[in-house]
């Protein structure tokens, strides 16, 4: 009989099993670091993504989705790029790359499905609040898709430990990440913030990632009280279908921090349902 370990986890064991974590495409790795570049060549970016042809259809397919309201079709990298500009180029090859590199079904219990479903609405989510307040929305969005990364992380390194979180919360009908925090002794943020570690992530998105449950401590920043709003609306929203989850209290002093009216708020609701479908139609094909 397989006894379960009960050992304390640590960052090192995390990143003990790099090999066991997927790679990224090393065209997006470079787009990840360069998040607050602004001196680099499109050109050779887009050359770049064009060698990964299933990368390239997926980025388009997104670029000439409604969220983006092009008026001509991008048939070309170099296209999008031109149309839409670097920022929001870079978000979508990373989105296209992110949502097909780890395998699923490793974890009984874990639906890798609701998680994509989730992710992908926080990102449409954040990235509609993000130009309401005028703060960067491919920042934003790129936050919302990565910020329960962590949970991958944890999933793909020890599936069998991160069924026995999910069957704790279930039987607790608590948080998840309480369930991780007394099983492993930590959590889908600590995984989350070693994974941006390693894959060399702008210190802006290992912040949103660090403090996305914990948006009013000191030097959280503000992307991060976008994604954990996005987060709680989506949840909220039940976007991701996962009736097992129970939906983490949103703190009111990021709500207020964002400061919408009721008329935006409904706003926000309307073009995250809209986008999300899209988005996931197209990444989850």
């Amino acid at each position: 009989m397989n006894v379960p370990d009960t050992s304390k986890l640590d960052s090192a064991d995390i990143l003990g099993g790099v090999d066991d974590l997927p790679s990224l495409p090393a065209v997006v790795m470079e787009l990840l670091g360069s998040i607050e570049q602004e001196d680099i060549d499109i050109g050779v970016l887009a050359r770049k993504v064009a060698n990964d042809p299933a990368l390239t259809a997926k980025t388009l397919r997104l670029a000439n989705s409604s969220a983006y309201g092009l008026q001509v079709k991008a048939t070309t990298i170099q296209q999008a790029m031109t149309f839409l500009g670097f920022q929001a180029t870079r978000n979508l090859i990373t989105t296209a790359a992110l949502t097909g590199c780890f395998p699923a079904g490793r974890c009984p219990g874990f639906n890798d499905k609701a998680f994509w479903r989730h992710s992908i609405a926080t990102a449409a989510c954040a990235r509609a609040l993000a130009r309401r307040v005028r703060f960067n929305a491919d920042y934003a969005f790129t936050a919302g898709l990565l910020h329960d990364i962590g949970r991958l992380v944890l999933v793909a390194r020890f599936p069998e430990r991160y069924q026995a979180v999910l069957s704790l919360r279930d039987k607790n009908d608590g948080e998840l990440i309480d369930a991780e925090r007394t099983l492993l002794g930590l959590d889908h943020v600590d995984a989350g913030v070693a994974l941006a570690a390693h894959w060399n992530f702008s210190d802006t998105m290992r912040q949103a990632i660090a403090y996305h449950h914990t948006p009013e401590a000191a030097g959280a920043g503000f992307l991060a009280t976008i994604v954990h709003v996005a987060s709680g609306v989506v949840h909220a929203l039940d976007l991701a279908g996962n009736p097992d989850e129970l939906a983490p209290r949103v703190s009111s002093v990021a709500w207020t921090a964002l400061g919408l009216t009721e008329e935006a708020w409904l706003q926000v609701f309307h073009e995250t349902e809209l986008q999300y479908e899209e988005m996931s139609a197209i990444l989850m094909a």
